[in-house]
């Protein structure tokens, strides 16, 4: 069966009717609770689940919430601002009231099958969530969209082909958190070796990083004019967790402002970059000659390459012994920061350049392979989030009659 044929062939001919969710499924409220109530309720391991909006989760007890708000049945979560999203949970579980959720009304409907083409949907809840200065959707817009119901005429037809559909699709996200998981352990397995290999014993100095650069600065403290092109403008927000540099969505700023700039502020291969702003402590190693200028919550360090090689330096900025020192230092309540002159004094362990080299050929090794997206894990994981996307716009592509279109 080619992926072409696959939906008219599951199909067989059936008639596929077109339902809104507010006829086929029951929605639910949540509950009254606030962050810190989350927080100061939250128990490792208890047995109802609170979403609230983006991430944010706790697990409480039955009783620390009340009975008539706690859904046990397998259920769609709406999460309606901000991140606009659908989740599915099958276990007890509860929402913050601004939220919603959906359960079948019958055994006429599968509720993971809806899931499913509700996430294929989420850019059209995300283009009526873009109207509102805060990203969010009201409970007529869940209400009101519509879901292909096939065969409905035959229940027991219809749960077959939902069945299949949600096998196909979970078989693929299953695959996906399984290396998520493995991925996860070997990143714990690369962080364990990688504090190990730069921990030493008496012999090796100890300098700051003073003393191992040739400068460091950060980004200018006057905000530049934007423009419509020129150089890529680097705010903290374009430096990714994973400590790289994302360029798909920066502003720019003029040639002029950027020709402007001290030398020790324009970025060359072998410096390294670090947030100290915020999110804080943060390093991104610069392997190309690419012209950007970066704000002021960003330092940039030129390492002496007589005492340090970048590289080097790079991965013992991600160590836990200075990720502990950048706490330690952070200072400042609504934003904590790092100040250059705090900077300057942390400190590093040295070793010969001959040992460093033989430390960065290990960690580099295992960089790539817990988060190059073009080799390793990574890869894997990005491939089958495709397939399964692929697929689920093949399985979930029903003709729609122009009284349903959106």
């Amino acid at each position: 069966m080619s992926d072409i044929d696959f939906l008219p062939q599951l199909l067989d001919g059936a008639e596929v009717d077109w339902k809104p969710l507010g006829e086929v499924l029951n929605r639910t409220k949540g509950t009254k609770i606030t962050a810190g109530q989350m927080r100061e309720l939250h128990k490792e391991g208890g047995p109802v689940k609170i979403f609230a909006g983006g991430k944010t989760v706790a697990f409480v007890n039955f009783n620390d919430i009340p009975e008539k708000d706690i859904q046990t049945v397998p259920s769609i979560i709406v999460k309606s601002r901000g991140i606009i999203e659908f989740e599915y949970y099958e276990n007890p579980f509860t929402h913050k009231n601004e939220m919603w959720a959906y359960n079948a009304k019958d055994r006429a409907l599968n509720i993971k099958y809806v899931y499913h083409f509700l996430k294929l949907n989420e850019p059209h809840f995300h283009g009526i969530g873009s109207k509102m200065q805060m990203p969010q959707i009201a409970i007529p817009d869940t209400d009101g969209f519509s879901i292909p119901i096939p065969c409905p005429n035959n229940p027991k037809r219809s749960l077959e082909i939902q069945a299949e559909i949600v096998r196909i699709l979970d078989a693929f996200t299953e695959l996906t958190a399984e290396l998520s998981t493995e991925l996860s352990a070997r990143k714990k397995q690369y962080n364990y070796y990688r504090d190990q290999l730069l921990s030493f014993g008496e012999g090796v100095p100890f300098l700051s990083l003073a003393q191992c650069c040739e400068s460091i600065a950060d980004g200018d403290h006057q905000a530049p004019q934007k423009t419509e092109d020129g150089i890529p403008f680097i705010t903290i927000s374009n430096v990714s967790a994973t400590n790289q540099i994302d360029f798909s969505n920066t502003k720019f700023v003029s040639n002029s402002y950027y020709d402007g700039l001290d030398s020790k502020r324009k970025a060359r291969t072998n410096d390294i970059l670090y947030t100290v702003v915020g999110s804080f402590g943060i390093p991104v190693h610069i392997d190309c000659e690419k012209k950007f200028a970066f704000q002021r919550h960003i330092a940039i360090l030129r390492p002496n390459p007589a005492v340090v090689l970048s590289k080097y330096m790079y991965h013992a900025l991600r160590s836990s012994a200075v990720e502990k020192q950048a706490h330690k230092v952070a200072a400042g309540a609504a934003q904590k920061t790092i100040t250059l002159s705090a900077l300057n004094r942390m400190l590093i362990a040295v070793p010969s350049l001959e040992e460093q080299a033989r430390i960065v050929a290990i960690l580099d090794k295992f960089d790539v392979l817990t988060n190059s997206i073009a080799e390793g894990l990574p890869r894997e994981i990005e491939l089958r989030k495709k397939q399964y996307k692929h697929y689920r716009d093949l399985l979930l592509s029903f003709p729609k009659p122009e009284e349903v279109e959106a």
